[in-house]
């Protein structure tokens, strides 16, 4: 639940997890996660024996990759909002 974009009686709270600095260190963590889950399709395709396995690594990437596009939308609209009051 969303608090109200103008509060009546003070500055709008927000969540310790939806902060700038939470944002900016799961993007930090998920950039690390997203270039090992490339490493790892990387391994996968040299070696025949972790062929099979290869789906771990997309998945990394692809859930990663989402994280990291959400997280990076939802800052950059922060910003945006901030820079028009």
């Amino acid at each position: 639940m969303r608090i109200d974009q103008n509060p009546v009686f003070r500055k709008s709270f927000i969540p310790w997890y939806d902060s700038e600095t939470a944002c900016i260190i799961v993007i930090i963590l998920m950039t690390v996660v997203f270039l090992f889950g490339f490493a790892g399709i990387s391994v996968a395709h040299e070696n025949v024996k972790y062929q099979e396995e290869v789906w771990v690594a997309v998945l990394l990437v692809v859930m990663s990759g989402g994280v990291l596009l959400t997280t990076t939308v939802r800052l950059i609209k922060r910003y945006i909002r901030r820079s028009s009051k």
